[in-house]
């Protein structure tokens, strides 16, 4: 596993990856000349673009990495499509979301809310790598702190997506949830030892979003899986 701390801050996410992982995506972008320097915070972020008019605005946009939730159609034909839970269909499916990426030098992120779509995704995916852009695969596989949903299954996914090139980034969280106006509990020793011990054999670079609310009580434990890494 190899990783240091970089911020990238999303609303209620502060993600901590690694230094493969930036020196990946940043290379990439500067070589097309679409940022100055080697400053993850230059790189931009189209966030939940899970229809065709989002998919339109973010390949036409400024920003330089989308991001989109991945899951099976609640009907037939089930295949993969852009949705968010609840949500059971969408209007665009992830066959039809990669064609319309691949013409345009934007890097990707798919967010898997369903362990039933990932190995028919990860078929899909074998095009984009021809075009040798950043790439980084999400899910949450691990309860946290105030986690509602049912995360997926951690090796069950883990095999799915470790036959991707080795550049993919493994994007690797907990569910988590947040009250406003109550005292919420951070991430604990269990949960960081858990995912450790889950990261230890992988060979990909990993990143680990997490909620920015519960960071500051979380960062003993949060520092603590970083430093088990070679770098």
């Amino acid at each position: 596993m190899k990783r240091i701390i970089v911020s990238n801050w999303r609303s209620t996410a502060l993600v901590l990856t690694g230094c493969l992982i930036v020196f990946v995506t940043l290379e990439y972008f500067l070589r097309l000349g679409r940022i100055r320097g080697r400053d993850a915070a230059e790189v931009r972020w189209s966030h939940a673009v899970n229809s065709s008019s989002r998919l339109a605005e973010a390949l036409t946009g400024p920003n330089h990495m989308i991001e989109a939730d991945v899951i099976i159609r609640g009907r037939d034909p089930r295949e993969p499509i852009m949705a968010h839970p609840p949500d059971t269909d969408s209007d665009i499916t992830l066959k039809e979301w990669l064609e319309g990426v691949k013409d345009y030098n934007k890097g990707i992120k798919l967010d898997f809310k369903s362990l039933e779509a990932v190995s028919p995704s990860v078929i899909l995916l074998e095009e984009v790598y021809r075009l040798n852009r950043p790439v980084w695969i999400n899910a949450d596989i691990l309860s946290g702190p105030g986690g509602q949903a049912r995360p997926l299954e951690p090796q069950a996914f883990l095999s799915s997506v470790t036959t991707l090139p080795p550049h993919t980034v493994l994007s690797l969280g907990w569910t988590t949830g947040w009250t406003a106006g109550t005292e919420n509990k951070g991430y604990s020793w269990d949960m960081v030892c858990a995912m450790e011990d889950i990261c230890k054999p992988l060979k990909h670079p990993v990143t680990f979003p997490v909620r920015a609310a519960l960071l500051a009580q979380s960062f003993s434990q949060l520092s603590w899986l970083l430093q088990q890494s070679d770098r």
